[in-house]
């Protein structure tokens, strides 16, 4: 028929050694996660030439130490923002945490690696907390987490007031910032690294990153497929709130100040680095190595605006621009793909 002959496929043709390879690499230089790590270099580039003191030993050590936090925490939540969930209490929890870790320091006599243990277990106890409400009674996680944020960071509140604990030992508050010998990258960046390791290995070289991904496009034919979607989930928001912990120590420790107000608004900063790592907003989609480069690249961003003494509203300006845009780009530049698929599709074959 001569509609059918009009959308039939084109001869098949063989393909020359190594056409595999360099589509792949095609596929990979134009991928988003490679105009992030574009732009992150462009960035680095442009600060260095004209930002005093970006380019120097001591600023590559204090933005390290405060890309910590926000890549700890981007971590977990990459996953669950995968799987069409989102966690904004994660701010909440380290401030949680932290007084929690001031105020035992303050009034139990316990020793500090004790201390550490029991709130690591408390930002794991917060988080299950919130996939109980998620998994358990089918609440939405972004209803659930916009409570807990503000439940969080009362409570708190009610365990310091105003008041602040910075009495902690001198070795644990200079162990955070330590720099590897001979260089200026801290030494926390090794476990940072480490665990980054494992989580990119469970996304992306496992049965159960696949699930993930699976939640994150359907539900249900993820459940058909044997997935325990409910019980997965729950346990991505105790692994969760358990970063938030470390976290919440390592904040407490770097500053040697536990304050109820310690994180306050990093939830943005890290969901912002999430999605400009193109993550989907609505599941399914991204990859850890992108996160990471969102984060870097927005670190790296704010570290030259505050060197270049921006104000800091300009810089919260900044980061909800770009929290617009990873939500926008993305899906902009994917639709236009699909239409450009889909005209190549229908063009007449050259007999």
């Amino acid at each position: 028929m001569a509609h059918d002959s009009l959308y039939a496929a084109p001869p098949t043709v063989e393909a020359e050694p190594g056409a595999g390879r360099l589509a792949t690499l095609r596929g990979l230089l134009g991928s988003w996660d490679a105009a992030v790590v574009a732009a992150l270099v462009v960035v680095v580039l442009v600060a260095g030439l004209t930002v005093e003191n970006f380019a120097t030993g001591r600023n590559a050590q204090f933005l390290l130490l405060d890309l910590v936090p926000l890549a700890l925490i981007a971590l977990p939540m990459t996953l669950i923002v995968i799987t069409g969930e989102i966690d904004l209490s994660v701010a909440s929890m380290v401030g949680l945490c932290s007084t929690l870790m001031g105020q035992l320091w303050l009034s139990s006599g316990l020793s500090l690696e004790l201390i550490c243990v029991l709130v690591v277990l408390l930002g794991a106890v917060l988080g299950a907390v919130n996939g109980l409400f998620v998994t358990g009674f089918g609440l939405p996680s972004l209803a659930v987490t916009i409570g807990t944020l503000a439940l969080y960071r009362g409570l708190s509140f009610v365990v310091l007031g105003d008041q602040a604990v910075a009495d902690f030992p001198a070795d644990w508050t200079a162990a955070v910032v330590r720099n590897i010998p001979g260089t200026s990258i801290p030494v926390v960046l090794v476990p940072l690294l480490l665990l980054a390791l494992v989580f990119g290995v469970v996304l992306h070289a496992t049965p159960a990153g696949r699930a993930l991904y699976a939640m994150g496009n359907n539900d249900q034919a993820a459940t058909f497929t044997g997935v325990s979607v409910a019980r997965t989930k729950f346990w991505l928001f105790v692994v969760s709130g358990a970063v938030c912990g470390l976290v919440g120590i390592f904040w407490t420790l770097r500053y040697a100040s536990a304050r109820g107000d310690n994180a306050t608004g990093l939830e943005l900063t890290v969901v912002t680095a999430v999605l400009l790592g193109g993550v989907s907003i609505f599941g399914g989609r991204g990859a850890l190595l992108g996160v990471l480069a969102g984060v870097l690249l927005l670190g790296v961003l704010r570290n030259a605006l505050q060197l270049a003494d921006v104000d800091a509203n300009a810089l919260t300006i900044v980061t909800g621009t770009l929290l617009i845009a990873s939500v926008v780009l993305p899906n902009a530049v994917a639709d236009i793909r699909a239409r450009l698929h889909r005209r190549r599709q229908r063009q007449p074959v050259a007999s």
